[in-house]
């Protein structure tokens, strides 16, 4: 993936090996149950790569020389029927990072790294009550496509799984 950069302090690049172990620490900072469907992450941890996550499906973002968040493109299928779509299926920002276009600067890449790879379409799902993800995914051209409704029990309330998408 080619590096890009929304700003001279923000530098969005792909993950490296070496990278695990801090992306592990960002995914475990940033989880909350808004956006969440697996419980908290507890000792011991799962290895942040494996077999189906590799670093070349991770887009990291940088600021000020630091990893402050990531974005996970993937394929959402292994069909061939279906190589024509990427789905995004991950992003976290740190809190510190948050508000300095980190995590817009990430979908931009994506948008763009999905393009380079040929594909057509960008796709994600979010959780309904997720209201500043979905607000920031309509900004970036994303439309909703398809909702399951009460889809999770999170916290002993009910909430959808949005479906949304966009071209690239």
């Amino acid at each position: 993936m080619p590096e890009q950069s929304e700003t001279p302090a923000l530098r969005i690049r792909t993950a490296l090996p070496a990278d695990e172990e801090t992306l592990a620490a960002v995914d475990r900072l940033t989880w909350s149950p808004l956006h969440a469907v697996m419980p908290r992450p507890q000792p011991p941890y799962d290895p942040f790569f494996d077999e189906r996550h590799v670093p070349d499906d991770y887009l990291v973002a940088e600021l000020d020389g630091r990893v402050v968040g990531y974005l996970r493109l993937a394929l959402p299928t292994s069909l061939a029927c279906n190589a024509h779509v990427r789905q995004i299926q991950g992003l976290a920002v740190l809190e510190e990072a948050r508000g300095r276009g980190v995590a817009r600067a990430l979908l931009r890449v994506a948008v763009e790294e999905t393009r380079r790879q040929g594909a057509r379409r960008l796709t994600l799902r979010v959780l309904g009550h997720n209201a500043p993800a979905r607000r920031l995914y309509e900004s970036e051209g994303f439309v909703v496509e398809g909702v399951l409704p009460e889809e999770f029990l999170l916290d002993g309330k009910y909430v959808d799984d949005v479906f949304m998408g966009r071209p690239v």
